[in-house]
């Protein structure tokens, strides 16, 4: 693949990312209105997150923007949603 395409594959990849972990908006409505859900799953990827966005702000020789964009919506919702499913 050259250069072009994978610039494509990475801005799609980070869309698809966000809207991924955005969905835990619901389920954080659904936890603050009484209707709790498990905090397992999303404590997991927000350590996940945590852990690619780090891989992302390290890597060598230059940082992995698509990598970090796509992962900072899951540490923070990840961490809101599991904070809410008590």
């Amino acid at each position: 693949m050259n250069e072009k395409w994978f610039r494509i594959l990475a801005i799609a990849a980070t869309c698809a990312s966000i809207l991924m972990y955005v969905s835990y908006i619901s389920q954080i409505q659904m936890n603050l209105s009484g209707q709790k859900g498990t905090p397992v799953q999303p404590l997991c990827a927000a350590f996940n997150c945590m852990l690619w966005t780090t891989y992302g702000l390290f890597k060598k020789p230059s940082k992995d923007w698509p990598i970090i964009l796509a992962n900072i919506p899951g540490i923070i919702l990840g961490i809101i949603t599991f904070a809410t499913s008590f």
